[in-house]
Parts: C-alpha cells; structure tokens; sequence
C-alpha cells in the first residue's frame, strides 16, 4: 500500500480540504449564482489561489473558512425572504389581482448595509484606505443618464451625484487637495486625509454611452456598497467640523445645479455657528421653540463647566479649528485674494472644487452666482476660446490649464503661454517622478527654476550642471560668496582632489602589483623571445571579473531577478534616449 494512500470517505488534508471551487461552495449555500456574487462583493471575499488546484486549473477556488462565513451571514436568510416574497408579487399579477400585487410591492422586505461597513472597516482609517474605487465609482453613476434597461434608477443617480458633491464640499472646505491632473479617460484627483493619500477618477461632463461588454449588475452591487460606505464617511468628516449631516441645501440654488456652492455656503455658515434654513415656508412660532430649545441646551452644558471659566464653551466652539500642516497652508494661501470668473465653456463643476480647495473665490455666468461678470475687482477670467464679448482690462484672461499647473506646482504661473487664442505648454502628470524615469521635460525644468526663485534658491543656469555650483570660483563671479570663503573653500577642494588621487593610484598599483608579482613568481625563467609574446593581465579585466563576483555568488532565482532589473534599467535608457533623439530632430527640423 502507498505511503499517503487514503481511502475513499476518509478525512481530506492539505489543499483539498482548506480550499473548494465555486460549484461546490453554490451547493453548500443553496444559492445561486447572482446571489453568490451580490454575498461576496458585500462581504468583502475573493477567490484564491491555492498552490495546487485539485480540481484543476479550470476551476474558481475560494476558502472553506470564507464560505462557512457566508453560511452565518444574516444577509443570506434576507436575500432569501426578498426572493420568496417577489415569488408572491408574481403569483398575485399572474392571478390579475393587481390591487394585491399592489399592496405587497408597498409592503416588501428591505435590508441596510450598515453593520457590514463596520464589521469590514473598524477604524476610520481603515474606511480611507479603502475609498479609491469608491470615489471613482460613485462619480462615475454620478454622470450617467438612469436606465430602464441596465437597472439604473433616477434616484440612484441623485443620491450618488449628493454623496460626491458632499465629498467634494469637505475637501475643498479643508484645503486636503494636493493633486489635479487632466487626462483623456477623466481628471484624476489626490486628496490628503489623515495621513491617507486618496486618489479618484471623475468623468469629463459630456454625454456618457452605456456599452454592452460591461456587467452593470456586478457594478451596481459595489455601488450599493459604496454608496453606504462614503455616507458613513461623509458622517464622520462633517461632524468632525461641528456640521450636522445631512445638509439641508438652499432649493434655489440646488435647481439652478449649484449644489457644491450650496454645499460649500451651508460648511462655512455652519462652522460659524450660523443657522441656514432652506427657503420654505414656515412659523414663528416654530423658530422661536428652536431657539428656547438650543438656549437651553446651552445653559445645561454651560452649567457643567468649571465656575472659573464662564465663557468656557463658546471658546472651545469658536477656537476648534483643525490643525494645518505646511502643505496646507501652502494651499490655502495659494489664489488667496484672486477671484475668478468662469465662462460657459469651461468644465464649471471641477474648477468650482479646484478654486476654494486653494483659496480662490470664483463664480460663474448664470444665476446664483456670487458675482456678476462686470465686477471690477476680477483678477482672473477663465476662458476656453476667443470671446467677441467686451473685454475688461483689469483682469486676464487665461485657459483653465492654468489653474491646474498652478495648483500642481504651488506657486502662481506667469500667464503668457495661457492666454487665450495660445497653444499652451504641455499638461504635465503630478503623477510621474521625472527623476526616477531618467528624463526631465523642458517645462518641467522651468517649473522648477520658478519655484527656487519663489523659494530664493540657487540653481545651476541652462547647461550648467550641480558640479559648477559646488567650483567656488563660479560662486565667486556669481556673487554668492566673499572672497575669504571662496579661497578657504578652493584650499579645501584642492586638498581633497589631492587625497581622491591618491587613493586611485595607490588603488591601481594594488591592482596592478599584485598581477604582475603572481605572472613573475610563476615564470621567473623566460626567454627574450617570450618575454615580448607574454603579457600582464589587463587591468579592466580585472576590474570587470571582480564586478561580476557578486552576480556569481547569487542563487539562481536572484540572478534572474537581477537581470530582470537590469533589462528594465535598460529599456528604461533606451526609451530616453528615443525621446532626446526624436527632440534633437525636431529642433533640427525648425
């Protein structure tokens, strides 16, 4: 008998029994496969990948202890009272009861996600971590038209476009924007909370097409999620500003599609204490039993407080504010004093986040907005194309463009290459380490000698290298140091470019010595005539054979992996230099 023999009903081991494939878990559960999928999206399970696949390399596997955690899920008891009752909504329209069918469609079983976010997410940090693909997600419904044939309600669409809108309020309320970049797919936005860099994609406002390749049940499942996930999130973040959630909006301004200005005017009268109502409708009387209430309110937890400190309360409400960081306040300050005027033709809602998150007041053309067109203290138009309206003097008009490069390098942009009518200088991705991908753009460059001059730093000139700053000399013409200095530290270089020579001299004879000294221990009888056809060992190739000493000395999967990095480095080089070569021939070309 084989040693691992089992025979047949015994007990399985190893990876049998840990893991099982898809067919078997929908048997365990009794459910189908919808059902399966809508449980383990909500759940938060995957499939996996065992070492080896008993049942072949065909099969989805996922883990026993993840389908026996399905199997206590209160959800799944839900999801099958859900399925019985539409069982009688069908049997009463199939007997034309349709007062009946009525009746229980009124009456029909509902369920809440709430307590699956706090079982997959026990700290709020734990929520931020996990809130790309929500963001992307949510902002993406948030633009698409509702429809009947992929499932998509109107007021799925509202509440998405709500939630994303209360996000967008937040952030730009708590300056946390860092990044904006403009791509084709979208604009891409990074945000900084709690340590917790959060990065979204939001679609372009144009006409959004449903395709057929995609599975619109499977993402309105996460959406379901997520929708719950970002309305706890949006919870925690505006109490964490004293502003009770949900906001209650201005109705005008929310028909006139203003809502992330309605959002942004209730955040900032709501942090000052300020009470903003709706335009309704309503009686005095009902006022002033809401104010006794809150001045009662006050007087119970004024009365708790130490006795030394009457006004304790209102100055823990009036000096909360959340510490800033330097960034922060960086980009608070960045279009401080600016004001900004948006045409038609400019992505309104994403300069509307952009602009306050920074500093800026902006408005726009229609009603609701702050300001007219015609104010006189404008700095800024943002227009897309040449107006034949009136042009004003007093302000400049510039592509949106601007207002992104700006924001991404921190510092107020010259406005000569953004005027209108211009081709613009290329849209660079604050995304991309130029440094670690070995090239750096010209507009890259100039960015950075703009922000050393708002810093008061000293950079090389255009084709001179760090190694020219550090030649006192240089400095010495320049003016950046004194004479004195200048001679103390070219006493200094000249030192240490003597004992660096040194060095590789007494390093080349090592070299050298020690070959020459093995060949004439070996032979030290030789002919003249051999003498001239013997050589002494080169030594590059000795250099060279000491260099891939270490290559040699690794196991094997390690000098596969070292030759992986090494031809990565070298595609690298060689997509650079395709780059300069192919910008060498252009300025040839001009």
């Amino acid at each position: 008998m084989p040693k691992h023999y089992r025979p047949a009903g015994k007990k399985k081991e190893g990876n049998a029994a840990r893991y099982m494939t898809r067919s078997q878990a929908l048997k365990s559960l009794q459910v189908n496969l919808n059902l399966f999928r809508r449980l383990c999206i909500v759940k938060g399970i995957f499939p996996r990948e065992p070492k080896k696949k008993v049942k072949g390399n065909h099969h989805t596997y996922y883990h026993v202890k993840d389908i026996s955690f399905l199997q206590h899920e209160p959800l799944l008891e839900k999801f099958r009272e859900i399925k019985t009752y539409h069982k009688k909504v069908q049997k009463a329209k199939a007997k034309k009861n349709e007062e009946l069918a009525r009746l229980l469609l009124t009456r029909q079983p509902t369920y809440k996600l709430d307590r699956l976010i706090r079982e997959r997410y026990p700290t709020f940090i734990d929520a931020l971590r996990d809130l790309d693909d929500c963001l992307t997600m949510v902002h993406l419904f948030a633009v698409l038209p509702a429809s009947d044939r992929e499932n998509l309600e109107v007021k799925r669409v509202h509440n998405c476009r709500r939630l994303s809108h209360e996000w967008q309020a937040y952030i730009s309320r708590t300056h946390a924007l860092r990044k904006v970049f403009v791509s084709v797919k979208g604009i891409y936005y990074q945000a900084e909370l709690e340590g917790q860099k959060i990065t979204w994609l939001t679609p372009h406002a144009i006409q959004q097409v449903f395709t057929n390749d995609v599975d619109f049940g499977v993402l309105l499942t996460f959406l379901e999620f997520y929708e719950t996930l970002l309305a706890f999130i949006n919870f925690k973040l505006y109490h964490s500003l004293n502003v009770k959630y949900p906001p209650i909006l201005d109705s005008r301004l929310e028909a006139l599609a203003a809502d992330l200005y309605a959002l942004s005017r209730y955040i900032d009268a709501s942090s000052r204490g300020m009470t903003v109502e709706p335009k309704v409708d309503a009686s005095s009387s009902s006022q002033s039993n809401d104010r006794a209430e809150s001045e009662l309110r006050l007087a119970q937890l004024q009365h708790q407080l130490p006795s030394s400190e009457p006004g304790a309360l209102m100055h823990l409400v009036a000096d909360k504010e959340v510490e800033e960081d330097e960034e922060t306040r960086a980009c608070k300050s960045l279009f401080k004093d600016l004001k900004f005027f948006l045409s038609r033709e400019v992505p309104r809602e994403s300069l509307l986040f952009v602009l306050p998150a920074f500093g800026g007041m902006v408005s726009w053309e229609g009603e609701g907005a702050p300001f007219k067109e015609d104010d006189e203290s404008i700095t800024h138009h943002i227009i897309d194309k040449p107006s034949a309206g009136h042009m004003y003097l007093s302000r400049e008009y510039v592509q949106p463009q601007w207002i992104y490069d700006c924001v991404n390098a921190r510092i107020i942009l010259p406005t000569e290459k953004y005027l209108v009518g211009r081709i613009p200088p290329p849209h660079l991705s604050p995304f991309v380490d130029n440094e670690a991908e070995g090239y750096v753009p010209d507009y890259a460059e100039t960015i950075k000698r703009l922000q050393a001059a708002a810093r008061n730093d000293v950079l090389p000139l255009p084709g001179v290298g760090k190694e020219d700053l550090e030649d006192p000399q240089n400095l010495l013409y320049a003016g950046v140091m004194s004479r004195a200095e200048e001679a103390e530290a070219a006493k200094t270089k000249k030192k240490m470019a003597q004992l660096e020579k040194q060095y590789h001299e007494e390093l080349k004879k090592e070299v050298t010595g020690s070959a020459v000294d093995d060949v004439v221990a070996a032979a030290p009888m030789v002919e003249e005539g051999e003498g001239e056809e013997s050589s002494v060992p080169d030594a590059a190739q000795i250099a060279q054979d000491t260099a891939d000493m270490p290559t040699l000395m690794m196991s094997r999967n390690k000098r596969k992996l070292y030759d992986a990095m090494k031809m990565g480095q070298k595609k690298k080089n060689e997509s650079v230099e395709r780059i300069k070569q192919r910008k060498k021939n252009l300025k040839t070309d001009q």
